[in-house]
């Protein structure tokens, strides 16, 4: 479910009270826990966080280099976490963390799918945010390329 929304704003509003709800919670996680340099922008038709193109301008698609998004789906909502995509270190604390707090872990490749604000264990997201610098993030990214 894309949104053509250009700005976090015009996103919010296009969503039910419920689903605005639950996104607005785990937005305010994620700025409230997101290091440096960071940016948050509307991209791919979501809340995106990213590296702006005036520090890492080298990207394949010539998009920033977005490390977490947040987005409502047409059956779910969904956090997407690339730190626990690029390193596998990264995905293994995630993924024990995530399964200690006894919730259903609904996940792809870097995204969290959830359906309700209660399914999803909102301080194992936010130390999944806070844990990789912008740097690091960059370092990551050049390196895989």
């Amino acid at each position: 479910m894309k949104s053509d929304a250009r700005t976090v704003s015009q996103y919010l509003a296009e969503l039910s009270p419920e689903r605005r709800e639950a996104i607005e919670t785990v937005r305010n996680e994620i700025l409230r826990r997101l290091p440096g340099g960071y940016v948050e922008t509307m991209g791919f038709g979501m809340i995106a966080y990213v590296v702006p193109l005036d520090v890492y301008p080298d990207t394949y698609n010539k998009q920033p280099l977005m490390y977490a998004a947040l987005a409502s789906q047409k059956n779910h909502m969904a956090v997407y976490l690339s730190a626990i995509y690029v390193s596998d270190s990264h995905r293994e604390r995630f993924e024990a963390a995530y399964a200690a707090t006894g919730k259903r872990y609904d996940c792809g490749k870097s995204c969290v799918r959830f359906r309700r604000l209660g399914e999803l264990p909102l301080e194992v997201v936010g130390d999944a945010i806070a844990s990789m610098s912008m740097d690091e993030f960059v370092a990551m990214a050049k390196s895989a390329r």
